[in-house]
């Protein structure tokens, strides 16, 4: 029997990818973003859009209770949806951190919250949370980026424990730089928001840096091919991490 798998912020980047890639290995795949309009390149795949605006609980609750009624079930969730923004702890607007932790954390734990009452069920499910390798090394300059990402590691670590009883697994995913949009639009808020302050040297210094190794990231396929190992593995690893750039380089550059 196919699967059925949600995967938040698909309208771009690992999201998309992912998507299309379990859709084209025998998944009932559901894609969900804020931006409707970029996933109609998802339909000839298969795909159903959902759009979801994982900030808002009426928007998650709409989501999964769609998903639920036409699939029967979510056997998989793939908690992508992100926000990044970069900038020195000072600078940064607390209503933007606030936003970012919103997304990166209590967005994803409010729709694994959800779901996982038919997973208990079903006694099967796979939860997969996308974190980072700032998920494990904090950088400077991107300190409320890496607060949500550490809170989702840490919450992935104790939900793993909770529900293992119930047939349910827990995967951490933590990619490197990867190519798309949300790279441009977190590089590009360094220089917006601390490019004018006192850490102006070190923000000028760090884009240029970031510039630089945008030549040289990941592929979306190839945490899209991870995330497919992880959900097929009979015993999943806690943590799948692809080839990366090494981040004591970065921070040594930095």
């Amino acid at each position: 029997m196919k699967k059925t798998v949600l995967v938040t912020g698909a309208s771009a980047g690992i999201g998309k990818q992912t998507a299309i890639y379990l859709a084209q290995n025998g998944y009932t795949v559901y894609g969900a973003a804020r931006r409707l309009e970029n996933m109609q390149d998802l339909i000839p795949y298969g795909i159903k859009s959902i759009r979801l605006d994982i900030t808002n609980e009426e928007s998650v609750q709409a989501c999964v209770d769609q998903v639920l009624q036409e699939a029967g079930s979510i056997d998989i969730l793939v908690n992508n949806a992100g926000f990044g923004l970069e900038g020195a702890i000072e600078d940064v607007p607390i209503k933007d951190a606030r936003y970012q932790l919103e997304v990166n954390v209590f967005g994803a734990m409010h729709l694994t919250q959800l779901v996982l009452p038919t997973m208990r069920a079903n006694k099967y499910g796979k939860i997969v949370n996308i974190s980072s390798v700032g998920g494990k090394v904090a950088l400077p300059l991107g300190g409320w980026y890496h607060a949500s990402k550490f809170a989702l590691e840490a919450l992935s670590d104790s939900l793993r424990n909770e529900v293992r009883g119930f047939g349910i697994d827990v995967i951490v995913v933590e990619p490197g730089a990867t190519r798309s949009e949300w790279g441009t639009i977190a590089t590009d808020s360094l220089l917006t928001i601390s490019g004018h302050t006192a850490y102006q040297g070190l923000a000028t210094k760090a884009h240029t840096l970031f510039t630089r190794l945008s030549n040289n990231i990941q592929e979306p396929i190839e945490i899209a091919k991870l995330i497919r190992k992880g959900i097929e593995a009979a015993r999943p690893k806690t943590r799948y991490v692809p080839k990366e750039l090494n981040s004591r380089v970065l921070l040594e550059a930095v």
